[in-house]
């Protein structure tokens, strides 16, 4: 850029400038003051590697700045609506974990691709068109979040591991900001933050910070409108005391285990009460750890890490992952649930698809779906407050659920909304799919939604998603 001295007045016979042309410089100077420090950068990507021809729908990928004295540049995969972009909603989504990439929900969830699931030999894993994905409807900005989770990154260490529920939830506020400063077409459309399992805990925290925006009359103005959570987890005593009721359910314990976990810890199975409670709890650990507690009807599978994940963290948060730096991944057989996963590594890793996404090189030495081994701080004890605060403010809610789900089973779900105390608006009923029925729904509140579906939503719910 020419600098403001270079701008020198007119000689003898030259044309004087219009007064407007006048305010030139000022305005210059105006711009590279309100600058910010960390601009964001955008690419749009028209093909991926392994996928056959043109990208039949419109994909941005960049990186926004968030943190300017870390160095913290979050990532995200903005995929345009197929059907009307200037008009359908525009979706905010957060993957589970914490730590865990966007880009699972991009290809394993709701995002427009999925894998071929064939036998890895080597060569680039190829990609498919996902006809049912939720941007047939939406625009969806899958986010890398928080930093360090997949293409993330800060410069400064203490950027990736001083993160927590509220440091990161005000991160993702301040990449919204951005976001829509540099995406002001959207403005307008109605928005909603969505995510499953452990960004389904943040997501009504990140909300609300968007809503006090609102309120305090912040710009740009986010035309923010709800928001709908997969899963969720939200508070410890309902997410962990009824996994026991549910897997008793299930008939993964039986009748007398059952009987001995009320009996010795008398409806509370988060803090051992006694040495008898902690033996029968133990007992129900070893015969949940059996079955993939994601879903309990598919088989058992290594989690794309070298061994297989028994951990109770590791079911808890859905962190998949245990990969060494530079170590590639076990691999499951292609009938696994993770078998997507195992190719992911591969795909993502390889330097066509780093180009194509407009990776930023030396940032990301490895990418990993999920970052188990970097420290995070939970220290938000309940969401429960802010899904009550916000649907009081008149947002609307989804909550949904996969009927098969042990980490975080429906029943627990039910009960955290119980407590809200909320009247009902309409009664269970059955929604149908193809003639069959494919979940249950509820209404509370004229604000609030409930919907179960079959299998663990949205990975094996298909076309129910």
């Amino acid at each position: 850029m020419m600098s403001l001295k270079h701008l020198r007045a007119p000689t003898a016979g030259q044309r004087r400038p219009s007064p407007l042309l006048r305010l030139v410089p000022g305005l210059l100077l105006l711009l590279l003051i309100s600058r910010p420090a960390q601009a964001s950068a955008s690419t749009v990507v028209t093909r991926l590697p392994g996928f056959d021809g043109p990208l039949p729908f419109h994909l941005e990928t960049g990186y926004v700045g968030v943190e300017e004295e870390t160095g913290t540049e979050l990532f995200y995969y903005l995929v345009e609506s197929e059907r009307s972009p200037g008009a359908d909603p525009v979706l905010l989504w957060l993957t589970g974990g914490p730590r865990c990439s966007g880009f699972s929900a991009f290809a394993f969830e709701v995002g427009p691709v999925k894998f071929v699931l064939a036998p890895y030999d080597g060569d680039l894993p190829q990609l498919v068109y996902n006809p049912l994905s939720w941007t047939k409807m939406a625009s969806i900005i899958f986010l890398d979040s928080p930093v360090s989770s997949g293409f993330s990154y800060a410069r400064d260490p203490k950027g990736r591991d001083d993160v927590g529920d509220y440091s990161s939830s005000l991160q993702v506020q301040r990449f919204l900001n951005k976001w829509f400063i540099d995406h002001p077409q959207y403005l307008s459309n109605p928005f909603y933050i969505g995510g499953d399992s452990y960004a389904g805990k943040v997501v009504p925290l990140i909300a609300q910070y968007v809503s006090e925006g609102i309120e305090k009359r912040q710009q740009p103005h986010i035309n923010l409108k709800g928001y709908l959570v997969g899963n969720p987890m939200t508070d410890p005593k309902f997410d962990r005391n009824f996994q026991v009721q549910a897997a008793h359910g299930f008939g993964i314990i039986s009748d007398q285990i059952y009987e001995a976990t009320m009996r010795n810890c008398k409806g509370d199975y988060v803090n051992h009460v006694n040495q008898m409670c902690a033996e029968v709890l133990q007992t129900v650990k070893s015969l949940i750890s059996e079955i993939l507690d994601a879903h309990i009807l598919y088989k058992k599978c290594v989690f794309s890490a070298p061994k297989p994940t028994n951990d109770a963290t590791a079911r808890k948060y859905l962190l998949e992952e245990s990969i060494e730096l530079n170590e590639a991944p076990g691999r499951p057989a292609t009938d696994c649930l993770t078998y997507g996963y195992y190719l992911s590594y591969f795909w993502m890793n390889n330097n066509m698809t780093r180009d194509a996404l407009g990776v930023k090189q030396g940032t990301v030495d490895e990418w990993v779906r999920c970052k188990r081994e970097l420290p995070y701080k939970f220290d938000m004890p309940s969401s429960i407050p802010y899904h009550l605060n916000l649907t009081m403010r008149g947002y609307h809610a989804l909550v949904y659920s996969g009927d098969h789900d042990l980490q975080v089973p429906q029943l627990s779900t039910q009960a955290w909304i119980r407590s809200l105390n909320f009247p009902i608006v309409s009664d269970w009923r059955a929604w149908h799919l193809d003639g069959q029925a494919a979940g249950i729904y509820h209404g509370i509140r004229k604000q609030f939604d409930i919907c179960n579906s079959k299998g663990w939503w949205p990975y094996c719910s298909g076309v129910q998603a």
